[in-house]
Parts: C-alpha cells; sequence; structure tokens
C-alpha cells in the first residue's frame, strides 16, 4: 500500500509541476495583455453559460470567453449569439481544463494583443476536479445554485475554499425550495473568511447588475483606465 502511494505522488507532483509552470505563463501573458481573466466552475447545470450570456449582452465585445466541455460546441455556440467571442475546448473526456489547453487557446487569440478587457474560462462542469488545476486565472469563482441544496460547501471544500467570489445561482427558486441562504454563505465563510458573495438568479437578471459591477472593478483594480 505504502508503494502505491509512492507512486502516485511521484507521477502527480511533475504534472501538477508542469501545469503551473505553463499557468504562470499564461498569467504573465494576460498581464501583458491587460485582460483580466475569471475562471467559473460549478456543477453540470448550475447556469455558467446563461450567467455568461447575460453579461455578453452588456459588456459586448469587451468580453472573450473559453469554453470548456467533454463534447459539443453548444454553450459557444450560445455565448456568440449572446454578443461576445467564444473559443471552445472539447476535452474528449477530461473533467477540467489545465493550463496547457488554455495557453493553446491565449496563442490563437492573438494575445498579448487584445480588443478585449474581460477573459471568462467556463470551466467543464464539476466541483472535484477543476479546482485542482491553477489556468493563470485573476478571479476564481465558484457557483452553487439553489437546487443543489445549501449542504454542499462543506462537501466539496477544494473548490471553495480557494475562490474570491462565490454566486449563489437561481434564486427565483428560493420561494419554491428549501435553501438557506445564511448556511451557505457561512458555511464558505468558515472555509474562505474574504470570500465575496453576490446572489442572483440568470434567468430573471436579478444580480446581474451587481456581478458587472464586481467585474469591473476586479478588471480596474489590476488594470486601471484613467489618466
Amino acid at each position: 500500500m505504502s508503494e502505491k502511494k509512492k507512486r502516485k505522488v511521484q507521477i502527480r507532483s511533475p504534472v501538477m509541476q508542469k501545469n503551473d509552470r505553463i499557468a504562470q505563463g499564461n498569467r504573465a501573458l494576460l498581464d501583458r495583455a491587460g485582460l483580466t481573466c475569471l475562471n467559473l466552475m460549478s456543477s453540470p447545470g448550475a447556469g455558467k453559460t446563461t450567467i455568461l450570456e447575460g453579461l455578453a449582452g452588456r459588456l459586448g465585445d469587451r468580453m472573450a470567453v473559453i469554453e470548456g466541455d467533454v463534447q459539443t460546441r453548444r454553450d459557444a455556440d450560445r455565448v456568440r449569439s449572446a454578443g461576445a467571442q467564444a473559443w471552445q475546448i472539447e476535452t474528449r473526456g477530461a473533467c477540467h481544463l489545465d493550463a496547457e489547453v488554455v495557453s493553446g487557446v491565449l496563442e490563437e487569440m492573438g494575445l498579448p494583443r487584445s480588443p478585449w478587457r474581460f477573459l471568462f474560462i467556463e470551466n467543464v462542469g464539476n466541483l472535484i476536479c477543476p479546482s485542482g488545476f491553477y489556468l493563470g486565472e485573476h478571479v476564481t469563482i465558484g457557483m452553487l445554485s439553489v437546487p443543489e441544496g445549501d449542504d454542499k460547501i462543506l462537501k466539496y471544500p477544494a473548490l471553495f475554499s480557494k475562490i474570491d467570489l462565490l454566486l449563489l445561482n437561481k434564486a427565483d427558486l428560493l420561494p419554491h425550495i428549501e435553501f438557506d441562504v445564511e448556511r451557505a454563505v457561512g458555511e464558505c465563510r468558515s472555509l474562505n473568511s474574504d470570500v465575496d458573495v453576490i446572489t442572483l438568479s440568470a434567468l430573471t437578471g436579478e444580480g446581474l447588475d451587481e456581478l458587472q459591477d464586481y467585474i469591473e472593478r476586479a478588471a480596474e483594480e489590476r488594470f486601471p483606465t484613467g489618466g
């Protein structure tokens, strides 16, 4: 048993070292481009793409999106239809994006020359695997939807302990589903005391103004536009 554990560490460590090295290169390239990158993670069906569609309608050509899915280009097509440019990564079975595949898309985008101010990465729908891979982002976002239940945060601490922003989506269902917002927020802050929280509904648009303000501030703090 001890030998198996030792072999696992020997295999995983170089993989993560390589990922982190490439991620740092991604971050340096994004910084040179003045492009604020936000990595959005949640379970499948939590509403990531619908939120990005809403933001695309507001941010328009200032926003670009990298979509990660096991298969199909549907989410990228949806984001393009909503008004933002999008690139699709099909992982063909992998449960997460890694820094290397993101690096390939950044090269395709032509960075460091950039007409955009915001780059969203919609990670593969999963609360476990994506949390282990830094991609070079400036802001890490974790999302939980009301139908998933308010007990999920402590079940998936690897994700919710490292995020900058917690989104609680599908707030329009709160009158119909038993979901304790205070419990969810409290448990997230027990893991991560500095996390910001926005409750919103991608369907109705509730909370999207607050989310847009958060994104605009995050970009301005890193890459000021004022003289």
